[in-house]
């Protein structure tokens, strides 16, 4: 068709009239939203409720899931308690214990839009300017290095910005082995996250024969019957020799970082953990945490030895 063609062809009364749209459209920005009835085609993905909420009150805080990085959540598979929901939100509790180097605080965790999916977690805060070193701290870190020469000098200097660094490498290190431990199945706290010098963790509870729930109290506060006294001790046997078959050592074990949580032990307290050969003192530390294991467990009427308990650790590591 030539161009007079062409324009002859629109100038047509048939051709020149506009296309007939069906009733009711509007070419506008505020075209017509289909109600929910007429959605049949829609995909439901790409339908949702809007929903607001209200503002943070005193001791609360958007949950911190979602603003940290993959690798500073906990291990796959997520128990089924942790709470992902972008809407949650963190409230404060209280003290749960106060330390030279770090306190423990409790931390709701819920979406006030799900009601009942809830979870009070353990909130462990590394102080950073206020830093202390943790006694013998240079025994503990013989052997590892940091990522940048920079805050390792720091580190040694002592400075405000060396202790604030030595804060997040201890908690860097208790997520380490935290994640470690539990993905080797050892009875640790589940660790939820890390952020900064705070790491949130499986809070271990017991109940009471009222209902009532509260902290698991630690070892050296319970009084077992014989027969969970040695149970006990094999369970820590038992998780002492996974431990060092992965050439690991606690270097810090005692009664007082153990919680009896009713028949099971768990073990807290793990910024200290060392190499067992990689570190000059690792054989010390392991022979050391014998020592206060089984005296404490001596005191309590199991007769049990360090040396038949170090000996046999050593036929497990090697």
């Amino acid at each position: 068709m030539s161009h007079d063609d062409l324009s002859q062809y629109l100038q047509h009364p048939q051709h020149s009239q506009s296309p007939a749209f069906p009733d009711g459209f509007r070419s506008d920005a505020h075209r017509r939203v289909p109600s929910t009835d007429d959605r049949g085609g829609v995909d439901d993905r790409f339908v949702f409720d809007f929903r607001t909420y209200d503002d943070l009150e005193d001791g609360q805080r958007w949950s911190t899931w979602l603003s940290v990085e993959p690798l500073s959540r906990g291990p796959e598979p997520l128990p089924d308690w942790v709470v992902t929901s972008q809407g949650a939100i963190d409230t404060e509790l209280g003290v749960l214990k106060t330390g030279k180097e770090a306190d423990v605080h409790l931390v709701e965790r819920a979406d006030p839009l799900a009601p009942g999916t809830g979870v009070v977690m353990a909130a462990k805060r590394y102080r950073s300017p206020e830093h202390r070193s943790f006694h013998r701290a240079a025994s503990y870190t013989e052997g590892r290095s940091m990522k940048r020469s920079r805050d390792e000098r720091a580190v040694k200097r002592k400075s405000t910005f060396g202790k604030q660094v030595a804060a997040g490498e201890w908690a860097v290190s208790e997520w380490g082995a935290l994640v470690r431990l539990w993905n080797l199945g050892l009875p640790v706290p589940y660790p939820v996250q890390i952020d900064g010098t705070e790491i949130l963790m499986e809070w271990i509870t017991v109940v009471d024969e009222d209902g009532t729930v509260g902290t698991a109290p630690r070892l050296a506060q319970v009084r077992p019957s014989p027969e969970l006294l040695a149970s006990y001790f094999e369970q820590l046997t038992d998780a002492l020799a996974t431990l060092v078959q992965n050439g690991l050592v606690h270097g810090d074990l005692s009664a007082y970082n153990i919680l009896a949580a009713g028949e099971r032990l768990v073990i807290i307290d793990l910024p200290q953990i060392v190499d067992l050969v990689g570190n000059l003192n690792g054989m010390n530390f392991l022979q050391r945490d014998c020592a206060n294991i089984c005296g404490w467990f001596r005191s309590r009427g199991l007769d049990v030895d360090e040396h038949e308990l170090f000996a046999e650790l050593m036929a497990h590591a090697f």
